[in-house]
This record gives C-alpha cells, structure tokens and sequence, in this order.
C-alpha cells in the first residue's frame, strides 16, 4: 500500500481519538523493542514504522544530525512550521509547555519546511530560533522532503512518533496544548516500562547570539515635532526611547517577559511591535506576544493595558469591551481621528481600538486567510503587519500574501490591491501592477503621495506609488550589513519617515539604520546610552544573567588592591560613547573592599581598573559585575554589550603580594 495512504489513515485515527477509559478501539503497538511474550495494548500507539530522516539535511540546536534510533525510547512529537506563519508562532508556547511538562519523556523535532525562499536558508532559521529561543532540535526541510515523507499538508503540522519509532498520528492547526496533553499523559503511563527518560544532547543556538543594545527591534517610530525616536526593543522586551541622533531618554520595561503594569522600571512586556502616538504624551503599543495593545504616558511615566489580557484568542464577534477579551497577535497600531487602528495578524484582520469607549471591533477582513478584495468586511487579508494612512486610506502590508493593500477609512468603504497576486506569489521583481513580486513585506510608511516598504524577506527597502501600482527598490541588497550608498540589510521589519530621513528596524541586524532620502546614504543609528538605561537590572529581581568563574586567586594577607583588565576581541575598542560600570562584592570578612571604588561607571575608562582592598587570612569569593559595550574598531556602528557577573575563588595565606590581578576576555561576537 501506499505509505502516504497508510499514514493519512493513522494520522485520521489521532485526529478522531477519544480518551482512554471510553470504549473506543485502542490499536496495538508494535516494535522490536517491545516484549514479545505478551500482548501489550495502548491507547496511543502506531502500527507503521516512522520513516527514518532523510541523510544531508542541516539540523540546528545538536551538534549532529539525529537517526530514529537515537530517538528511541521518547515520545517524538515533529513539528512542521515556517517561520513567516503566524500560526506556527502561534503553537510555540504550546510546546514549550509541553517539553516542561514532559522532560523526560517528550523530544519535540521542528521540521522546517520553509514556504517562502528567504525562509530556506539554514542562517535565516537560526535566528529564527534564536529570537523565539527554541530549545529543540530543528531540521531544514527546504526541499520538503520530511514533510513529503510524513504527508504533510499544512503549516503547521503534527506527527507523533511513539517509544517504538512507530507512527501514532497528526493533527494540524493551532490550539493543540489540550490535546497533546491529554495523549502524552496517557502515553507516559502506557509506555513507562519503555521510556528512556536520558535527556538529549543539545547544543543550543541561543547560546552563541551575544547581547547588543539591541535584540531583533522589530519597529520604529519618529516623532520629528518632539525630537524622538521609539524602538520596540523586541527581544529585550522594551521600548527605547533616544532622540533623533541616538541619546538614549528612556527605557520603558524592565526587561523580562510578562505583563505587568506600572512605571517605566516595573512594566513587562512580551516582544512588543508596532507603536503610535495619539499626542505628545500617549503612546500605544502592540505588544504582539502578549496579545494585548499597551497605552504608555510618557508623562507619568507609567504602562498600562487597555485591550486584551494576556491570552490569544481568536474573535469571534464583532466587538467586545477592549479589556475583557483576548486579541490575536496585533503586530502593527496606528491612530488616527481618535482611534487606534490594529493589524490582527495573527486573525488576518484590521480591528479599531476606540479609547473612548474602551472598546475593539472589527473595521476589515472576513478572517479567511485569502487574496480578495472588495466590501470592507468580505475580504479577505493575510497576516496584516504593518499600518500607514494618508488620511483618506489606511495602507498595509499584507505579508502573507506578499502583498501591499488599502482600505478605506469610511466604514462603508472597500478592500483593494495594490500590488500583489496571492498567497504563493512571491519573489523580487521591481515593476508595476500585477507584474511586482515581493517577498513578506512587514511595513509601511506613508509621506507625500508615496509608500515605503520594508520588503522583509528581500532584505531591501522599496518605494510603492499607489497611484501608479508601481514598485522601485531604493535600497538593499542581498542579505547582509553595510553602510553607505549601497547598503545592506538583513530581514528590515519596521519604517518610520520623518522629512528626508527613512528610519528602518534592521531586524536581524539588532540596529536601527538612517537612511538619507536626498543623498541616498544610509548610516547605522550608533545608541549614547551615558546614564545606563540600556543595562538597568530589573527592580528587586535575582541576577539571571551570564556567569562566569574564573581560576581560583591567591593573594597574601594586608593591604594592597585588586586590579581588573577587560580585554576586547581583536579588531573592536571600548566604547566611548557609553559607560562602563562595575561592581564589586565580597563575602565575609577575608577580603574588605573599598566602598568609594568598589561601584565605578567609567565613559573610556583606562585598564586596569583598580579598587583598594585589605585582605585576612582564608577563603573568599569576589563577585564583580561588569557592563562593557563595544564597538568595531572603525566605524562603531557595529555595537556589543557584555553584561556578566564574574566569580573569583579567593585564597589569602600570610605570604605574597596583597595584591589580585584578574583579566577578563570578552568572547568574539558573530560577524552578521
């Protein structure tokens, strides 16, 4: 028989599973690794062999590729996505709790079966794995050959292998916590005497990405009138505040994922995106992960939620009170007329935020995931993710679609597109009309009859004439970074333009860039951070930051001092445009330290650094905890912060130097 008709008939009998203890038919399992002497029945168990992975496929998160029979003994619960998908974003959380939950028993296998080009490339995963820390191996499925072999046909999709290397079942779509729950609970009872609870060897992605005053920003936001600039910090999970050269005025966040309300140094939010000012003071946010839109006074200093709760849900009315009900991924707000205007991504729909009656309701999109245009609340949209207006239109980047679409303000007005042909229409092909192809575009930005487009996937700027329906790259390459009149970006995911200047969100290159409209050069926006902001320890909160112990010191007892060189990879320089801090702790009484130098910020400072200290007889631990930006040598627009707290043994005999001598190396960071 067919394998792939084999499958779809085991992956129904998933779908169509009812829990143990009703008086459904349970297959039987199979394997050689089961016992043979007597009949063993499960409630979940396949009757097929799982195909073995195919050979020459790049795997992230191992240092390996992966065979079934290294599986054995798990739970394997494959995991088909793309990383444009909203609805594969969507299910993460899901399985983060269900590898929780299921330590021992559960290994989740990402397949990566990209469904746009960009999407392929092994790099452009990584990161992708970086910024949503997945913690599991991940294939690249480019050619979809796992996904031919397990029959596949959604994104995403879901193949449950059980102890034996045996076919159990699929389901596909979203909202599976609940269900995979329920199976994996009764398998681990089923399949105790089986289950190998080792843990499998990973070698994470997320530990090679360094921390930059930056982390995949993925929107921004100009405010010329007032001299700022906002940055949706998303993988600090914060808003940056800087004026339009770059001074940092402002953190908003403490840093941690959460929502939580409150000042500027407590409020947590959770990869925020899109953002819009509704006057000096109010800023709105959409605080994608969340699922929830942010009003921030920037005043009172103070966050608070005005719509969602912190659950994704899917709409299924037309209006709700804004704080009692759940949003679906809002990536993009806008205001305008004293509404905020919303692009739902996550439920391929435009929704309007009215403050003054602290309600949400639909304005476009039937929520059917299509190209179609037409009466406002019959078409049809694609995980919308970026908002412009002229007043007139609301314009936006349909980037599923690969599409840049218009709607009319009036509520009895239509959907159009402007360009764009479908779902699976895509490429990078300057043009006008039907004739254009772009590649996920992310946003939009509207000035003087024009748009500009961040064409993500490109990685390349372009220009629209919605008049005209004609499209012209004005900057970008392929993939990189550069500065200059030929600049390159790396998956550009925010526009903002303010006059002559187009500010971008270099996503991937956790920068922001400044591109001169006039002149056509584009320079990096280098961040002044001279008060610390960028660095601020969340209030109250246990350090969770990087720790390292250094080789155990022995100094001699009485007075003297303890010097510190920070090195810096070949080829960069302390920045000077930043402070440096440190801060000394001892613990008891074998080494004393003195307090009015034991906490330093420095701006150039010049090592070794030295703090007074006396030194008794024993053993001691010192602790330091260091903030070092720097920068590349030349330009310093390439800028790395190292935030760690070094922990140093400590021997004191009666004889020898009073003195410690203690260099710290920082790592070499990834050249982008």
């Amino acid at each position: 028989m067919n394998r792939l008709i084999v499958f779809t008939a085991l992956f129904l009998l998933l779908v169509g599973c009812t829990p143990a203890g009703t008086n459904a038919p349970a297959p039987t399992a199979g394997g050689a690794d089961l016992p043979t002497e007597a009949a063993v029945t499960r409630t979940y168990a396949g009757s097929v062999p799982a195909p073995e992975f195919p050979a020459g496929l790049d795997w992230l998160n191992v240092e390996k590729p992966l065979a079934l029979a290294d599986l054995r003994g798990k739970i394997v619960l494959l995991d088909f996505w793309t990383y444009g998908c909203i609805n594969c974003m969507h299910v993460i959380p899901d399985l983060k709790r269900l590898e929780e939950k299921y330590a021992d028993e559960l290994v989740v296998i990402g397949v990566h079966s990209a469904k746009f080009e960009n999407e392929g490339e092994t790099d452009n995963i990584r990161r992708i794995i970086q910024r949503y820390e997945l913690a599991h191996p991940v294939i690249n499925d480019k050619d979809f050959q796992v996904w031919q072999l397990y029959g596949a046909n959604a994104w995403p999709t879901f193949v449950l292998i059980d102890p034996a290397g045996e076919v159990v079942g699929y389901q596909s779509g979203e909202g599976i916590y609940d269900l995979f729950d329920e199976i994996l609970g009764t398998m681990v009872v089923e399949w105790a005497d089986e289950i190998d609870p080792t843990p499998l060897a990973l070698v994470l992605e997320r530990d090679s990405l360094v921390d930059s005053p930056l982390l995949f920003p993925g929107k921004v936001l100009a405010d010329v009138a007032h001299d700022r600039l906002f940055i949706a910090d998303s993988n600090h999970n914060r808003i940056v505040v800087t004026d339009l050269t770059g001074r940092v005025q402002a953190v908003i966040g403490s840093g941690p994922a959460g929502l939580r309300d409150g000042s500027f140094e407590s409020a947590q939010f959770f990869r925020p995106q899109g953002m819009t000012l509704a006057d000096e003071n109010t800023l709105y946010v959409a605080d994608t992960e969340n699922h929830a839109l942010r009003r921030v006074d920037l005043a009172a200093g103070l966050v608070a939620t005005v719509a969602g709760n912190g659950t994704q849900v899917y709409l299924r009315v037309d209006s709700a009170p804004a704080g009692e009900t759940g949003l679906n991924s809002p990536w993009d707000v806008l205001y305008h007329d004293g509404l905020v205007y919303v692009a739902m991504a996550g439920q391929h729909q435009l929704w309007v935020y009215d403050p003054a009656g602290e309600t949400i309701r639909l304005f476009a999109g039937s929520g059917r995931e299509e190209l179609r245009d037409g009466p406002l609340l019959q078409g049809g949209l694609n995980q919308p993710s970026g908002l412009a207006t002229d007043g007139r239109l609301l314009y936006f980047a349909d980037s599923e679609a690969s599409a840049i679409r218009s709607a009319d303000l009036d509520p009895a007005g239509a959907l159009a597109t402007i360009v764009g042909t479908g779902l699976f229409d895509f490429g990078d092909v300057d043009g006008v009309g039907d004739a254009v192809r772009l590649q996920h575009p992310l946003a939009v930005a509207y000035q003087d009859g024009l748009l500009y487009v961040a064409d993500t996937y490109n990685s390349k700027i372009k220009t629209v004439d919605p008049a005209a329906r004609r499209v012209q790259t004005l900057f970008g390459g392929p993939a990189g970074w550069q500065d200059g009149p030929e600049p390159r970006f790396d998956e550009p995911g925010g526009l903002s333009v303010a006059g002559d200047r187009l500010y971008i969100a270099d996503t991937n290159n956790h920068a922001v860039r400044v591109a001169d409209l006039a002149t056509g050069e584009v320079t990096t926006l280098v961040l002044v951070d001279v008060d610390g902001l960028l660095t601020r320890l969340p209030a109250g909160e246990a350090y969770t930051g990087k720790v390292v112990t250094l080789d155990r010191a022995v100094a001699g007892a009485g007075t003297g001092m303890i010097a510190l060189a920070v090195e810096v990879p070949a080829g960069y320089k302390i920045n000077d445009l930043a402070p440096f801090s440190m801060a000394w702790q001892a613990d008891g009484q074998v080494i004393s330290l003195d307090t009015a130098t034991a906490d330093q910020r420095l701006v150039s400072p010049t090592f070794p650094l030295t703090v007074p200290a006396s030194f008794s007889e024993g053993e001691a631990t010192l602790t330091v905890d260091l903030v070092i930006y720097y920068c590349e040598a030349g330009a310093e627009s390439l800028c790395f912060i190292e935030q760690v707290r070094l922990v140093v043994p400590v021997a004191v005999a009666g004889d020898g130097p009073a003195n410690l001598r203690l260099t710290y190396d920082v790592p070499p960071p990834p050249v982008p």
